[in-house]
C-alpha cells in the first residue's frame, strides 16, 4: 500500500533536515524532492584497485512508493556500536545498512541526531574526513 504524501513528506522532511545538520564536515552529494545523499570531505581510495573517490558515501535518503528508505553506511559491520544509540530506529532496520520507514513515528528525531553524530565520529576516526 502505497504512503500518502502527507506522511511521505513528513518522514523524509525528518530525514532531510538531520542530514542537513552534517553538513559541514560532511558533503551533499545529490539532493531533490526524491532523496539525498551524503558523503565524507576528504578523497579516498576505494575498492580493490584502490581507485581515489572524492569522499566516502555515508548516507543517504530516498522516497519510495510505500516508504522512505534511509542508508547509513556507518553501521556496516558495526551494528554494536550504534544500536544503542537508537533503539527506536533500529526497530526499522532491514539488511546491514538500511532502514525503512512507513510512519513519522517511526522517526524519532533525537536518536536520529545522534547516530549521524556516531557516524561522523566514526568517518572522521577511519580517516574519511577533515574534522
Amino acid at each position: 500500500m502505497a504512503l500518502s504524501e502527507e506522511v511521505k513528506n513528513n518522514i523524509f522532511s525528518k530525514l532531510k533536515k538531520a542530514l542537513e545538520d552534517c553538513c559541514p564536515p560532511m558533503v551533499i552529494v545529490k539532493q531533490s524532492d526524491m532523496g539525498m545523499e551524503l558523503m565524507g570531505n576528504k578523497p579516498v581510495p576505494y575498492g580493490y584497485s584502490k581507485k581515489m573517490v572524492p569522499g566516502m558515501y555515508f548516507s543517504s535518503a530516498v522516497v519510495r512508493k510505500d516508504m522512505i528508505s534511509f542508508y547509513f553506511f556507518p553501521i556496516y559491520g558495526n551494528v554494536e556500536a550504534f544500536s544503542g544509540l537508537a533503539p527506536t530506529l533500529f526497530k526499522s532496520l532491514k539488511g546491514k545498512t538500511c532502514f525503512n520507514f512507513k510512519k513519522a513515528e517511526q522517526v524519532d528525531e533525537k536518536e536520529l541526531a545522534a547516530l549521524l553524530n556516531k557516524g561522523v565520529e566514526v568517518w572522521i576516526k577511519m580517516g574519511y574526513m577533515k574534522d
